[in-house]
């Protein structure tokens, strides 16, 4: 990655303390029980750990060198063996070593956020990118003020495209992940209810994202969702490309059908992509990708191609066999309102299911908007979905809702999973698909461990 000499110029207190200035770093790490091999180590200091603790142990795993906090002292086995760099934060320091090192590869940078769709979109991304470019990615989730740093840190020096998820719960968040990545391409997906307990309301939630463009280029792009009212004050401007179903967006989408393969969908401009997802706002993540595939000249054949091979990340609407033949589906890693309402409308198009069956968890970080906002899943849901299960407590308005306004459907609310499962195994058959989608505190995952087939994904 570089040599003890690039941290030298970038952290002047410095003591090599024996070690060449030509000495090499092979990676970067917060984690001391990581194999540290050739690696340097950045303790982090939280509310309830300090990672100066465990500087001895990376030391130990075969550490080289230390960001060490200039207010601790060094114990003497550090600074006896290993080259420590001084910061007054290490946090900060962290950061400002991932915009250095940054600034040295210079890839191209896409940044990605949005309320929902970040990573799927960014696992679209980099499956089209890969036909053409060197890529590298934001792994798992590492989308926050210590993820994003260490993401721009893992990429191997001939990096061509860096693409960077960046996720927020509050204001000013995203315009520092922006400032350190400095996108070329900045992707929003949309605007939803998620963190509107921090941000007040869909306006400071758009606000937020739109802090994404403090660090792009100059003559960088912007893409985003042109069906969203909100972000109509960046339509006008030259660098911004709008994608969506609206017939005035420069990528319009102007038909999706919904498979049991996936979703097959046609631009305006006349051209057909398929892709092994389901539903219209999977269709709009593909366009933005297909519109930064424009930007960069990649040709039909190898956006169409990468579409059709993405790797996805895990639990995002992934199919699962579950007893008695039937069909699970693993949509729990997260849920807002506007994800919620996408799945449950992707599983009432879905073909060859006789019996459709959601079970639904709480939504997480709402604040005082929660009761409203899971009120308002009941709409979505009607024929041809059967049976609802809500399970937690807030979703129990769910469940409410519906019992109040059909009978049509079966409902019932549990708050323990043992007898939430109990009530599922009599509905599951060959013909039974089953939806499970709750905020990632729920833990519904759980719940379809124990209702699968030995997790095996079906194709």
């Amino acid at each position: 990655m570089f040599n003890l000499s690039f941290l030298q110029a970038i952290f002047p207190n410095h003591k090599l303390n024996g070690k060449p200035a030509s000495t090499d770093i092979g990676l970067v790490s917060t984690d001391s029980r990581a194999n540290l091999a050739g690696g340097l180590f950045v303790p982090l200091i939280g509310d309830r750990f300090d990672g100066h603790e465990f500087g001895e142990k990376a030391v130990e795993g075969g550490a080289v060198a230390v960001i060490w906090d200039s207010n601790i002292p060094v114990p003497p086995k550090i600074s006896e063996s290993v080259a420590v760099f001084f910061a007054e934060d290490t946090l900060l320091g962290l950061q400002e070593l991932a915009r250095c090192y940054r600034d040295l590869v210079n890839p191209c940078v896409i940044g990605i956020t949005g309320s929902n769709g970040k990573t799927t979109t960014k696992d679209l991304v980099s499956a089209v990118l890969r036909t053409s470019f060197k890529t590298h990615q934001t792994k798992g989730n590492l989308n926050n003020h210590i993820g994003v740093p260490l993401t721009i840190l893992s990429m191997p020096r001939d990096t061509e495209m860096l693409i960077v998820e960046m996720g927020m719960n509050h204001a000013g968040e995203i315009e520092l992940l922006s400032n350190i990545a400095k996108p070329r391409y900045a992707i929003i997906t949309n605007i939803g209810e998620s963190h509107i307990e921090y941000l007040g309301s869909r306006e400071g939630i758009a606000a937020a994202k739109l802090e994404i463009v403090s660090g792009l280029d100059e003559d960088g792009y912007l893409i985003i969702d042109g069906d969203e009212p909100l972000l109509e004050t960046v339509h006008d401007q030259g660098n911004t490309v709008t994608c969506g179903f609206s017939g005035d967006c420069r990528i319009h989408i102007n038909n999706v059908v919904v498979k049991a393969v996936g979703t097959v969908f046609s631009l305006a401009s006349g051209e057909t992509y398929e892709i092994p997802l389901f539903g219209n706002h999977h269709a709009k993540n593909a366009s933005y990708v297909i519109a930064l595939a424009h930007l960069l000249g990649i040709s039909y054949e190898k956006i169409h191609a990468g579409l059709c091979h993405i790797e996805m990340t895990g639990m995002r609407f992934q199919k699962v066999a579950g007893l008695a033949g039937s069909t699970l589906i693993n949509d729990a890693y997260n849920a807002s309102p506007t994800s919620m309402k996408a799945a449950i409308d992707v599983v009432r198009e879905l073909d060859g299911y006789e019996s459709k069956i959601l079970v639904l968890g709480d939504i997480f970080e709402l604040g005082s908007h929660a009761e409203e906002m899971h009120a308002s899943i009941t709409p979505h849901i009607k024929d041809p979905i059967e049976v609802v299960f809500t399970y937690g407590q807030m979703s129990k308005r769910i469940t409410d809702g519906l019992a109040q306004h059909t009978s049509e459907i079966k409902t019932a609310h549990f708050e323990d999973p043992d007898e939430l499962i109990e009530a599922i195994k009599p509905l599951m058959h060959e013909q039974a698909v089953v939806l499970f989608k709750g905020s990632r505190g729920m833990k519904l995952e759980q719940l379809i461990e124990r209702l699968s087939i030995n997790q095996a994904k079906i194709k």
